[in-house]
């Protein structure tokens, strides 16, 4: 039960910080100083609530087991064998005429 007190709690300084982080993003210093201060209730709560969720987490464990996923086994990998390079093209020598090999 306090699990759930705790999550409309989250949900309640949720909407309490948005509705004041709209008024500070219009120039509202009050409503930012009102920001700062939620965060670090906010820290708080977040740390209560952790602790609440792996305590109810603990508890439903021996009631219902959950089914556990097996994996897929994966195919072993395939090795990747190098290509052959061609050897490279000889470039042939062009015949070059020149004037007193006429």
């Amino acid at each position: 039960m306090a699990l759930k007190n705790t999550v409309k709690d989250v949900h309640h300084l949720l909407a309490r910080i948005t509705h004041d982080l709209q008024k500070s993003e219009k120039g509202n210093k009050a409503a930012a100083q009102r920001v700062r201060t939620s965060t670090i209730k906010l820290e708080k709560l977040a740390k209560v609530y952790r602790k609440e969720s792996i305590a109810e987490d603990k508890k439903s464990k021996g009631k219902s087991p959950a089914k556990k996923k097996v994996a897929a086994k994966k195919a072993p990998a395939k090795k990747k064998v190098a290509a052959k390079k061609a050897p490279a093209k000889k470039h042939a020598k062009k015949a070059s005429k020149s004037f007193w090999s006429l």
